[in-house]
């Protein structure tokens, strides 16, 4: 469906002239997120560099009743930031401010479109960090990372996204500006609206600017990559860590069959004499040397690792880091994979995998199964490889089938259908695995208080 012609002439009389385009490879482009399962087909994509300009677009987009899907780095994996209905993209990524940081009270104010990594930087040149941090970090966005409550690689030791942002400024759907919490630590005065907006993925307000609350860079780090023999091993292991000399910053693993996708693609592969069934990567701060030698020591002396090795040096840590971080990239240019991005308790990781396991066997025959992920926080990311044999259509349309049948374990197993990446246009559908009837209506309540015409990010999530 066409554009309303009045919409397009107020946008060419009351934008910049770089404010829009309709250039088809920039649509394709920013017209799609990391999914690869829907076409984009967006009709216009509008880039601005001020929230007023994010403003007055709102309420243009609303008084003519065009839809918009807000864009960041689009590195999510659920759909989230697809236009594949005619809406309009507004992309965040010339948005990318970053004041100086306030190292008394240890915070910074960044537009939503500063990269992850740059705001990593930015920091650490005053000793401080924002610990969000994932494999997708060079690409990523402030604002996204919000949008979805991101996880990543440390949130065992540091939390979720939504723990170090301080306040927020958001643009309704309506082209209202909010100013939410400032840079308080404590402000008690009724809901807090912040939160509302952190982890809703667009549906309710685009995200121009945030106070993140910032954290001493760690101590010395150690990184450590083990060789076990089973997911009870790694498991276990995990117990040991928690109770070992040091603070846990990661704890991440992977299966052997990552490890032979990602040999196949980047030629690397975990540096040990026999290969195992699954491996486990551990980053420390701060251990205490004597002490750690003596765990160390305990854990081969116990049988509970069969290998290991640790970094020698910085250059060595990102070499065992890229074991683990590789993978997703690998599964992808070695095959097509069907990914789930899960959440269980972690008690209960074992015996959902064996179930897992044993589902596939039985209904899904041939079908290869990668399991990585942040055992330390109950993240499985679940990759299921189509086999080479199927074909793309008919291997896609059996997974929905397949899904039901996961997040059907995942529901008997307390767990949630999306741990960090959302829900988007992937999962909508499953929603009701994790969330109670009661609670879908009060999320619908929500979106049509803030977003009456339904023209945010429409379709995605409810």
């Amino acid at each position: 469906m066409p554009l309303p012609s009045a919409f397009t002439a107020a946008l060419q009389s009351g934008f910049p002239a770089d404010f829009a385009s309709t250039e088809p490879s920039e649509l394709a482009t920013y017209g799609k997120d990391w999914t690869k399962v829907f076409t984009p087909a967006p009709s216009l994509l509008v880039r601005p560099r001020t929230t007023a300009e994010v403003a007055r677009f709102m309420r243009l987009a609303f008084e003519h009743g065009v839809a918009v899907v807000p864009s960041g780095g689009r590195t999510g994996l659920a759909g989230g930031a697809v236009a594949e209905r005619g809406e309009v993209v507004l992309s965040l990524e010339r948005m990318r401010t970053m004041e100086p940081v306030d190292t008394l009270a240890m915070t910074v104010r960044v537009q939503a479109g500063a990269v992850t990594e740059v705001v990593h930087e930015h920091c650490a040149k005053q000793g401080l960090f924002w610990p969000v941090d994932f494999a997708s970090k060079g690409s990523s966005q402030v604002g996204g990372n919000i949008a979805t409550n991101a996880g990543g690689v440390r949130v065992i030791r540091y939390g979720l996204t939504r723990n170090w942002v301080l306040g927020l400024e958001v643009v309704t759907p309506t082209g209202e500006v909010l100013e939410l919490n400032g840079a308080l630590e404590k402000n008690n005065t009724g809901v807090d609206l912040r939160q509302l907006f952190i982890g809703s993925e667009g549906i309710l307000g685009v995200i121009t600017a945030a106070t993140l609350k910032l954290t001493r860079l760690p101590e010395k780090v150690d990184v450590f990559l083990f060789s076990v023999a089973s997911l009870q091993a790694v498991l276990t292991l995990f117990e040991e860590a928690r109770k070992g000399p040091f603070t846990v910053m990661a704890y991440e693993f992977f299966t052997d069959k990552c490890s032979r996708r990602l040999e196949a693609h980047r030629k690397i592969r975990p540096p040990f004499e026999r290969p195992s069934s699954h491996s486990v990567l551990l980053e420390v701060e701060a251990a205490k040397t004597g002490a750690l030698d003596d765990w160390l020591g305990s854990l081969f002396e116990r049988g509970l690792v069969t290998d290991g090795t640790l970094a020698a040096d910085s250059e060595q840590a990102r070499f065992l880091w890229s074991l683990r971080e590789g993978i997703s990239e690998s599964l992808s240019a070695t095959g097509l994979p069907h990914k789930n991005d899960i959440s269980l308790p972690i008690s209960g990781l074992k015996t959902f995998c064996d179930e897992l396991e044993a589902l596939l066997a039985k209904d899904y025959a041939g079908w290869e199964l990668c399991l990585f992920g942040h055992i330390g926080d109950g993240n499985l990311h679940v990759n299921i490889m189509k086999p080479d044999a199927m074909d793309q259509a008919a291997f896609l349309a059996r997974t929905h089938a397949c899904d039901a049948d996961v997040f059907t374990l995942v529901k008997k197993h307390q767990g949630s259908i999306s741990a960090e990446h959302g829900i988007g246009l992937l999962k909508k559908d499953f929603l009701g695995y994790s969330r109670t009837s009661t609670e879908i209506a009060l999320m619908r309540s929500v979106k049509l208080a803030l977003d009456p015409k339904g023209l945010l990010n429409p379709g995605k999530v409810l």
